[in-house]
């Protein structure tokens, strides 16, 4: 955590603190997108391809244009075991199309590349950090993560969860089904139960890679204007709640590591 704190100190300057300050933006977003091994290097480009689409659409603009200030401010960064430091894009204000360009022209110059592991406690803890320490105020504050698999190595994800959703920072999901993998649990259903959560928190399930770039800017659309997905109809089914460790224990010898609180 020392050097999570000490990265995101040099990017802004700022201690990690929260500030009662008035609100300078209508929201603070970080992106925070999954780039692990089981992702292959087509569904790398059609991700980062995705956002690349979302963050350049004029409805995008308009719907900051529309917010009470008519300003946001957003980072990024790349995950997978650990954080890809390098990948950070720090705080930017976007209120106009040429701000967006000017942060999508940054995104669209990194490289491309996936890394083994998938941290989603990891990438909370990272991204609730870089909310904290932003330099602006934010009257919402969003933490966008992107995932194809569960957490499967750092500490459990709920905890890391409950940890973001206490400093007042709510988390949406982009669940990518693109490659449904054989699991006990759907990854839509983990996300939904074991990811996001906070005041008008959501999940947007990808089925496929065509529907990639809609959806991501779906998302972004409905974090800023603050609105909710239309709800889903879904027939009643009694099931019993995900377990949240499920990923987790798919990965020999994690809950030995684990301290005797989160280890059932």
């Amino acid at each position: 955590m020392l050097r999570v704190s000490a990265l995101i100190l040099a990017m802004t300057g700022v201690p990690m603190q929260a500030t009662a300050a008035s609100p300078d933006v209508d929201l603070e977003l970080v992106l925070a997108v999954d780039m692990s091994g089981s992702m292959d290097m087509k569904e790398a480009r059609v991700q980062r391809l995705g956002y690349l689409d979302a963050l350049r659409h004029p409805d995008f603009i308009n719907a900051i244009r529309g917010g009470y200030l008519g300003r946001i401010a957003i980072s990024y960064f790349e995950w997978a075991g650990m954080v890809n430091e390098p990948s950070v894009l720090a705080w930017q204000i976007i209120k106009n199309a040429e701000d967006a360009e000017t942060f999508a022209a940054k995104l669209e110059a990194r490289p491309i590349g996936t890394r083994s592991g998938t941290s989603i406690s990891e990438a909370i803890l990272f991204g609730a950090n870089l909310i904290e320490s932003s330099p602006y105020s934010g009257a919402r504050r969003v933490l966008d993560i992107s995932g194809d698999g569960p957490n499967n190595i750092g500490p459990p994800v709920a905890s890391a969860r409950a940890d973001a959703l206490a400093r007042g920072i709510v988390i949406n999901g982009l669940a990518i089904l693109i490659r449904p993998t054989d699991l006990s649990v759907t990854l839509d259903r983990y996300y939904a139960e074991c990811v996001v959560g906070g005041p008008g928190s959501f999940m947007v399930p990808v089925h496929e890679a065509e529907d990639f770039a809609a959806a991501v800017r779906q998302k972004l659309l409905l974090e800023v204007s603050g609105r909710l997905p239309a709800p889903i109809a879904r027939p009643a089914a009694v099931t019993p709640p995900v377990d949240c460790l499920f990923g987790e224990k798919l990965n020999p010898g994690f809950l030995d590591q684990l301290e005797p609180e989160f280890n059932p």
